[in-house]
């Protein structure tokens, strides 16, 4: 039996692309006709408090998420692989600095890249090998007759805890939390942080950078063209 590989896992929205990628996919899907145009109406009024900074950025995220899945529905697989292709070749390169150079040093010391995210699927599978990791696991949707989404996720109590995804990852692929390495940005990735030899907590939301303190893990911010560790 081959031996077992060191892997490192990585959140990837606001840890490694400096968006998220679910909210860059429901743009691109309005842009070119998949989602009409008033789907923008279900999240609109969150993001611009967000970006007033008065309301909070989870809420804005989940008026995407449910834009997002109630447009999909009746929606063609090919429609939404074609947009986040077209999303990836754009702004693959939108990466933090501090994250995209540990992932080339992690992998040059042979570790497993692993990324966990909320996000589809589809596009993480497009984003997440062009910066060099092995695997990724998000959220798949399911797809009914004729290739057309139906609304649903497969597998839906397993993909919103990490860390069961992690185990899972764990088994098939041969790895060992010996010397591993994870990185988070927000209270979702807890699960996968508690797992491994050295969790770092990568510009945290409050509720990670007080589990972080509590915790005495690694916290790590980057501003502009500086990074900072947090002691």
């Amino acid at each position: 039996m081959d031996a077992e590989r060191k892997v490192a896992i990585f959140d990837v929205d606001g840890t490694i692309f400096r968006s998220s990628l679910l909210i860059q996919l429901v743009e691109t899907l309005i842009a070119q006709g998949a989602f009409p145009e008033d789907t923008k109406k279900v999240y609109e009024k969150q993001q611009q408090r967000w970006l007033d900074r008065e309301g909070d950025y989870e809420e804005y995220i989940m008026a995407v998420v449910e834009a997002f899945r109630k447009h999909l529905k009746g929606v063609h697989y090919g429609e939404l692989a074609d947009a986040a292709e077209r999303l990836v070749d754009e702004q693959w390169k939108h990466t933090y600095r501090y994250t995209r150079d540990l992932i080339k040093d992690l992998k040059a010391k042979g570790y497993y890249l692993l990324a966990v995210s909320h996000s589809p699927k589809t596009v993480l599978d497009k984003f997440c090998p062009r910066i060099g990791f092995n695997k990724a696991y998000g959220i798949v949707y399911e797809i009914g007759p004729q290739d057309r989404f139906t609304g649903g996720i497969v597998d839906e109590h397993l993909i919103y805890n990490k860390s069961n995804i992690v185990k899972r990852a764990l088994e098939k692929e041969n790895l060992t939390l010996v010397r591993s390495v994870g990185v988070g940005d927000t209270e979702s990735d807890i699960p996968f942080l508690e797992m491994v030899a050295k969790p770092i907590c990568f510009n945290p939301n409050q509720k990670l950078y007080r589990a972080a303190k509590r915790l005495k893990w690694n916290i790590v911010v980057e501003r502009k063209d500086m990074v900072y560790d947090i002691k």
